[in-house]
């Protein structure tokens, strides 16, 4: 079973509902909690999480020369 819990809008408690129903559905089932926010992943803060596996990345990001805009 997949839940996704989405919105285009900030502050409407998507990460309450998805940490509270990951929270419930835990009892019965094995859950996985993908926090897909890229500007503010917030998840581990409703959780103690054991990070299993850390590494840096790197991201390429365009130059954009405003004067050819």
């Amino acid at each position: 079973m997949v839940i996704a819990v989405l919105s285009g809008k900030g502050g409407t408690g998507k990460t309450t509902l998805a940490t509270n129903l990951a929270s419930a559905i835990s009892e019965d089932f094995d859950v996985q909690l993908l926090d897909a926010d890229a500007e503010e992943p917030d998840v581990h803060l409703f959780f103690d999480p054991e990070i299993e596996h850390e590494e840096e990345i790197e991201l390429m990001l365009p130059v954009i020369d405003k004067e050819k805009c």
